[in-house]
């Protein structure tokens, strides 16, 4: 594929892969989210000791993404610091601010809740990016804005990178360009791996 066409490709795929994830049943995407989050909470016992006393940096469902808050939930209670990114400054890193399930949360950029201006901001250790598309590459394809990618880059140590979304979203390539970071492991309701 000319380079010239891959941002149109990549836009294609994207809107393909969100308009799937939309015909997803309720009960559909409660199964998938219940058995990414098991995924999810194994790999962080097996690597992380269940990631107690560390900041994981996880979100707030938006657009059919697979919603892990019953286990963000879980694992506040059991020791983990949990935060939210959010945008704070259009077209910069994003902040991470602390979460608990006490959190008065307000509406942020894109009307999704986050966490008010007076939470704590931290930086994660391990932090999760959702996947609107992947590959077994470790490469993501998110909304399109670089937010994610334009984070990682800014971080020092960079946290460990986990990439969550759907089996069903997984591409033999995302055509990854020089600003895409790949993540260390892709979890997803069928299976988990390192890249």
């Amino acid at each position: 594929m000319k380079s010239t066409e891959v941002p149109g490709w990549r836009k294609a795929r994207r809107e393909e892969l969100r308009v799937a994830r939309k015909t997803l049943s309720v009960t559909e995407h409660a199964s998938a989210s219940d058995r990414l989050a098991v995924n999810l909470e194994a790999i962080l016992q097996t690597r992380f000791d269940g990631a107690r006393g560390r900041i994981l940096s996880m979100y707030w469902p938006i657009k059919g993404e697979p919603d892990l808050r019953g286990l963000m939930a879980r694992l506040h209670d059991a020791g983990v610091m949990i935060a939210l990114p959010l945008v704070e400054t259009k077209a910069a890193p994003l902040v991470f601010r602390r979460w608990t399930p006490e959190t008065k949360m307000v509406r942020g950029d894109w009307n999704i809740p986050v966490p008010p201006a007076n939470a704590e901001v931290v930086t994660p250790d391990i932090a999760l990016a959702p996947l609107v598309g992947w590959d077994e590459q470790g490469y993501r394809l998110g909304y399109g804005g670089g937010y994610f990618d334009r984070t990682l880059a800014s971080l020092d140590p960079c946290p460990f990178k986990i990439g969550v979304g759907y089996a069903s979203a997984k591409l033999s390539t995302i055509f990854p360009q020089p600003h895409d970071i790949p993540m260390d492991m892709i979890v997803t309701e069928q299976k988990s791996f390192a890249v």
